[in-house]
């Protein structure tokens, strides 16, 4: 499966920003995530991920002081 198909869940999410999941469920809360829910699951499309850690996640998830946009 190519990468821009892969869909994360919310702990491969936190596991793959180095990040713990109540950071996830605040940003989503925010609305400052890209995300979709299956029932009443969230669900993240890499890509989407990828591209919002270029473009604004680097700069919110520095204001909380966690992760790094280095990889």
């Amino acid at each position: 499966m190519p990468d821009s198909a892969k869909v994360l869940t919310v702990n491969e999410l936190a596991e793959y920003l180095r990040v713990h999941r109540s950071t996830i469920y605040r940003l989503l809360k925010k609305g400052q995530l890209p995300g979709f829910k299956i029932g009443s699951d969230w669900r993240f499309n890499i890509e989407a991920i990828d591209k919002w850690r270029l473009h604004q996640g680097a700069e919110q998830l520095a204001e909380l002081g966690i992760g790094s946009a280095e990889n």
